[in-house]
């Protein structure tokens, strides 16, 4: 009996001391992570919303993790691009800064997805919310969503969007079913590429990140009609939501996060989300983002992956109803 105990006692030793052993090496890896440079991809063209955010939070993460941040815009096929690069990278050191609401929105939209968001990618953290602004050239004879519901069924309308089957696209779509609206939609690369056509007067209607957007509002160079926000914002305090102008219940947005390849260990996501929360509730940085139009809003690890698990629920039925497929 007592060799029974003596081995009983021995082995139960040994499984505790192995797990020291385990939580001190992931303890250790986590405090040596990074060991090189940080690579950040923005699956679409400089100047949206994703690209804005990570380029305000490059500096003070780069001073953080001791590393320099790589910031990589790699757009394409609606962000799939970049994100598939991301969910097949293996080196530990590669990210990707997007848009979640369009990330979610893929799996129901490409019937050949290479990468599977839900299996391939998890959440590091979320960082901040914007709603779209929905924008005229100023040529156009409209000052509300009713005027351009109006003109849009009687004259030709080019709408913008960010590429096929994005939020803005999706949102666009949910405003037509809900007013009765007519009008093309024009598939680009990326936010920016979006704007600079509209202010262009090529397209006539854009809806976009504010964060992206605003600054074209305020020097004229494009007239807001609404606010995709469920209350109006205290940045364009006379502009009407588009709730309000005959869409009731409608809300949209663009939720700005960083994701990591699935097999990034534990340690490090638990790291780096620490950080980067840390680093966006900063009063300066908070005050900035703001001022233009975002708000922070973060969500740890856990919180991430359920919001993006709903995410991905929801706009699934918001695709089944439009009817739009893509390869």
């Amino acid at each position: 009996m007592a060799r029974v105990r003596t081995t009983v006692r021995a082995a139960v030793v040994t499984t505790l001391a192995a797990a020291a052993l385990s939580v001190g090496a992931s303890g250790a890896w986590a405090q040596a992570w990074p060991t090189k440079p940080v690579r950040i991809i923005v699956p679409y063209t400089p100047g949206g919303s994703s690209d804005i955010i990570a380029r305000a939070i490059q500096p003070m993460l780069s001073e953080a993790l001791k590393q320099p941040i790589i910031i990589d815009n790699k757009p394409g096929a609606s962000g799939n691009l970049g994100a598939d690069a991301v969910a097949k990278a293996t080196d530990d050191h590669t990210l990707l800064m997007c848009d979640v609401t369009a990330l979610a929105i893929s799996p129901s939209l490409y019937t050949k997805l290479a990468f599977d968001p839900s299996k391939d990618l998890k959440g590091v953290a979320m960082l901040a919310y914007s709603p779209h602004l929905l924008v005229v050239h100023p040529s156009v004879p409209a000052n509300n969503l009713k005027e351009l519901v109006a003109l849009s069924k009687t004259s030709k309308i080019d709408f913008a969007v960010t590429a096929m089957g994005s939020a803005p696209h999706l949102a666009g779509f949910a405003v037509a079913a809900a007013t009765g609206a007519k009008w093309e939609y024009i598939p680009y690369k990326g936010g920016s590429q979006a704007v600079t056509d509209t202010i262009a007067g090529q397209t006539q209607v854009l809806m976009n990140g504010m964060l992206a957007t605003l600054p074209f509002v305020q020097n004229g160079k494009l007239k807001v009609l609404g606010v995709s926000k469920s209350t109006r914002v205290p940045l364009l305090p006379h502009v009407p939501t588009i709730a309000e102008q005959g869409a009731p219940g409608f809300e949209s947005g663009t939720w700005q996060g960083i994701l990591a390849p699935a097999s990034l260990p534990p340690a490090a996501v638990s790291k780096l989300s620490a950080e980067l929360i840390r680093i966006i509730r900063s009063p300066d940085l908070r005050a900035r983002l703001a001022s233009q139009g975002a708000e922070v809003n973060t969500m740890n690890p856990t919180e991430f992956n359920t919001f993006f698990a709903k995410e991905r629920q929801s706009w699934a039925a918001v695709v089944s109803k439009s009817g739009i497929k893509l390869d």
